[in-house]
């Protein structure tokens, strides 16, 4: 499902304004739903054309032109059902409701008939006590704070989601019942999600010894759930096949500036004085593709950090990968990260 809120209107839009949505958000219609949610019609260019051709004006407010009862389904919905019925009705979208009426989601024929799905599992790193973002996290896990209106976690998923991956781990320790409680089995945005549960901290490596072993079939993704990244994660699929290895590390150029000259020397004789140098660095983006056999050589129960399990695949001559990423990337690990997350990313989050 593409990202539906940018085609949403609130009654009492104009015409035109609704026309601009209906361009802009280019998915070919748009959803006029009330503060509560609930879907009240939708536009289309036919309804728009229609009211064109009878000479409507294009202030009139958008109630006036919609569809008022138009086709649905809900997420329990399969695919095949929705196929049948837009073949059926001849209908190009179709608003995807819950059980109280309220939009979550838009499918497009054209999407079901050829958006590519990748059956590679994700696992999403879900468990820490974020004690950096107190008195935030007091009462909330660090990747359930909210960037915009949604939860980092969920912004995380979306963007696999959306993608075309649809397995989903996600691993639980500090306050489990509020992730679970939020996401469910994951039905809502139409993928499978299942929990790995550390009853205790096992490093940043040790739940993929909890994962069912025999279930990971494919290059897993793994991504710490605290991190807004638009990485294309595709482009890192690609790279992980071109490059064979047992992991393939998202890393990060970081730059940081002596603050001082720094002087070079041979024994007691001055050389150069470089002031203030810049050096260069590439760090662990806390994003990972791993082959199979390296996610079942984790034994439940080991506790292991990532970079150790990974140094361990180097010095057993096993290649390990880098993959440079580009795109916007920030971790959200003190408060001045996540007032920079609102600032930068909050606004877009929004319908």
């Amino acid at each position: 499902m593409k990202h539906w809120e940018a085609a949403v209107v609130a009654p009492g839009t104009s015409l035109e304004q609704a026309i601009q949505v209906l361009d802009k958000a280019a998915l070919r219609i748009v959803l006029v739903i009330d503060a509560e949610g609930q879907l009240l019609g939708t536009l289309t260019d036919g309804d728009v054309r229609r009211a064109l051709i009878r000479h409507q004006s294009l202030v009139v407010a958008v109630e006036e032109v919609m569809n008022p009862r138009p086709h649905t389904a809900t997420r329990e919905w399969s695919k095949e059902r929705m196929l049948s019925t837009m073949e059926e009705r001849q209908l190009l979208q179709l608003p995807i409701l819950d059980v109280q009426g309220r939009v979550i989601g838009l499918e497009s024929l054209h999407d079901l008939l050829n958006k590519p799905r990748y059956d590679n599992p994700v696992f999403l790193m879900a468990g820490g006590f974020g004690k950096r973002l107190r008195p935030l996290t007091n009462d909330c896990p660090k990747p359930m704070l909210k960037v915009g209106d949604k939860p980092i976690l969920e912004l995380i998923l979306n963007n696999f989601i959306q993608a075309g991956f649809h397995r989903f781990f996600i691993s639980t320790h500090y306050m489990p019942e509020l992730i679970r409680s939020y996401f469910g089995d994951g039905r809502q945005w139409g993928v499978s999600i299942r929990y790995i549960h550390e009853e205790e901290p096992l490093g940043t490596g040790g739940a993929l010894g909890l994962l069912p072993h025999d279930e990971i079939d494919k290059p897993m993704f793994m991504m710490n759930g605290d991190l807004l990244t638009s990485l294309n994660v595709l482009s890192l699929l690609d790279f992980h096949r071109e490059h064979p290895g047992s992991a393939t590390m998202c890393v990060r150029e970081y730059d940081y500036q002596v603050p001082y000259g720094v002087i070079e020397s041979e024994g007691h004789c001055i050389r150069s004085i470089v002031e203030k140098p810049t050096q260069r660095f590439f760090i662990n983006a806390g994003i990972y593709l791993l082959e199979p056999a390296l996610v079942r050589s984790v034994a439940p129960g080991t506790r292991v950090d990532m970079p150790t399990l990974l140094e361990s695949e180097i010095a057993d001559n096993r290649a390990v990968n880098m993959f440079p990423i580009h795109e916007y990337w920030l971790d959200i690990g003190r408060m001045d990260d996540f007032d920079r997350a609102q600032t930068e990313v909050g606004g877009m989050t929004k319908g």
